[in-house]
């Protein structure tokens, strides 16, 4: 049996490494809810995971500012995490070249109406390849059994919803998937259960829940739940 693997993360806003609730992360950050501010920099995070062997975690760059703290992050744990937050075809080979193992794209792969470019896909995957890119598929459930992918700090709902026929078209253009369960990101309150199993039912490449994982109990229920195939 396959066994879901623990994929560390580092947010980071305005260039500190922070735990913040997704659904409260708006332009305006008024009334922006954050549990966790370190005083450790990016790469003491990128360096433990180094030394810990856990590779394949991300680096989440939640808004402007958070470039410096990202390509720190990326040279302390060279080819070992990945980077999301505002990649497009303008960066993308920028931060592979920094260290990134892969590149992660949400918003760019949306027009500002939340329509589907398959163009800036096809841009994108001809610039790093398959094997570099990773599909963030973080979503908001609107109705039940239902989730839409959300794009711009996970406030504008999308045209692509997450469903079989989906997950399957979208797998032949990247190597993984990230899937942040919006509405339980940062809370520690516990994960969106049936998400996961859909997940492990319907995604054939590797993908990586995100959203109310609280401790190592979690990881056991998540691998319980996929046998093994999602990761946490």
């Amino acid at each position: 049996m396959k066994k879901s693997l623990f994929r560390p993360c580092i947010d980071l806003h305005n260039g500190k490494v922070k735990q913040i609730v997704g659904s409260t992360l708006k332009e305006d950050e008024s009334g922006l809810t954050t549990n966790f501010i370190s005083d450790q920099s990016s790469g003491y995070f990128a360096d433990r995971y180094k030394k810990d062997h856990l590779g394949g975690g991300h680096v989440i760059m939640l808004g402007s500012g958070n470039e410096e703290a990202a390509k720190e992050a990326l040279g302390a744990f060279y080819n070992g995490l990945q980077i999301g937050g505002g990649i497009n075809d303008q960066n993308a080979e920028e931060y592979i070249a920094a260290g990134a193992s892969h590149v992660i794209v949400t918003s760019w792969l949306f027009n500002q109406n939340g329509e589907f470019l398959q163009s800036n896909l096809d841009l994108l995957l001809s610039q790093v390849g398959i094997d570099r890119l990773v599909i963030d598929l973080s979503c908001k459930q609107t109705n039940p059994g239902e989730w839409v992918i959300a794009m711009n700090r996970w406030q504008t709902l999308t045209n692509l919803s997450i469903s079989k026929e989906n997950l399957s078209y979208l797998s032949g253009y990247c190597s993984e998937f990230l899937v942040h369960a919006a509405d339980f990101e940062g809370k520690c309150q516990g994960m969106d259960i049936e998400l996961i199993q859909r997940l492990s039912d319907w995604v054939e490449i590797p993908v990586t829940y995100a959203g109310g994982v609280r401790d190592y109990s979690d990881l056991e229920r998540v691998q319980n739940l996929s046998e093994g195939s999602v990761d946490v």
